[in-house]
């Protein structure tokens, strides 16, 4: 008994230690932290739960500005973001190689999956590679709706039409929405096409769309987020302060663990995966 009230007593002074750290007032007077992210974690309603705990621990106060992750990284470039909640890799390396980002954490993944009609004109639910499933696509000319923003979503997806060997652009069945993703999977589902949509914001949109899931389970399908705090030597206005406390409560067990949790009860299933345990490498990340 004595050692399961010692193990107890551990484990409370540990949470009040994290709680404390989670809650310790800023020291800067700037209590405004602006937020450039992906809409995928926006219309998944992720940021609805994580951003007002992450005000009410800390007193900053987030504006977020959900746009694709090129538009977020063109922020950081340009000094309009003091972090960043984005999903593309290579580019997120690209910006930190030219010194615009100075901590870069992984948080946490999920996957991009192919949806579209249920009558699959182009034949390719169940094809093992989602590159075989775009050859299909385009070989039977069926409608395909990008994004077309130079998002995280869209540059896997032209990441996808070059490992199928083709290039779809100036084709009559691809559309560009040049929107996020909630409002690309509304345009695919009224115009019986398909798109490439991460799984988190198909399933928060679910009920509304005359789409199904058709190709998933690819390896190369992978969708990892990343934060990453914008460098204050390039930009000294930023508030680097509250940057890197954002970026250490996403990196939090106790907000990992709500990153665990989100969707379960709703969809049956996490949204998302956290990994800030883990390395790019692990995640198979080069």
């Amino acid at each position: 008994m004595a050692k399961i009230e010692e193990r107890l007593l551990v484990l409370s002074l540990a949470l009040l230690l994290v709680m404390c750290a989670c809650t310790k007032a800023p020291s800067s007077s700037n209590l405004t932290l602006i937020l450039a992210t992906t809409t995928s974690t926006q219309d998944s309603g992720l940021l609805d739960v994580l951003v007002p705990l992450f005000e009410k621990q800390t007193g900053y106060r987030v504006k977020i500005i959900a746009v694709g992750t090129g538009a977020a990284l063109r922020m950081a470039r340009d000094g309009n973001a003091d972090v960043l909640l984005v999903h593309a890799p290579a580019a997120e390396k690209e910006l930190m190689e030219a010194g615009w980002g100075r901590d870069r954490f992984l948080v946490m993944h999920n996957d991009f999956v192919i949806v579209g009609p249920g009558a699959d004109p182009a034949g390719i639910q169940g094809l093992p590679t989602a590159a075989e499933a775009f050859r299909r696509i385009a070989a039977a000319g069926a409608t395909f709706i990008s994004r077309g923003d130079g998002s995280g979503t869209h540059q896997m997806e032209l990441e996808l039409w070059a490992k199928a060997g083709f290039d779809p652009k100036g084709q009559p069945w691809y559309l560009e929405s040049g929107q996020g993703m909630g409002a690309t999977l509304t345009i695919a589902s009224e115009k019986n096409a398909y798109t490439l949509t991460d799984r988190a914001t198909y399933l928060a949109y679910r009920a509304s769309l005359k789409l199904k899931i058709l190709a998933e389970g690819d390896p190369a399908l992978l969708n990892v987020y990343h934060v990453i705090t914008v460098n204050p030597e390039k930009w000294p206005k930023v508030n680097y302060e509250g940057a890197l406390a954002f970026a250490r409560f996403l990196m939090d067990p106790a907000t990992q663990e709500i990153i665990g949790r989100f969707g379960v009860e709703r969809f049956g299933q996490p949204l998302f995966y956290p990994d800030a345990d883990k390395t790019d490498e692990e995640l198979g990340l080069p």
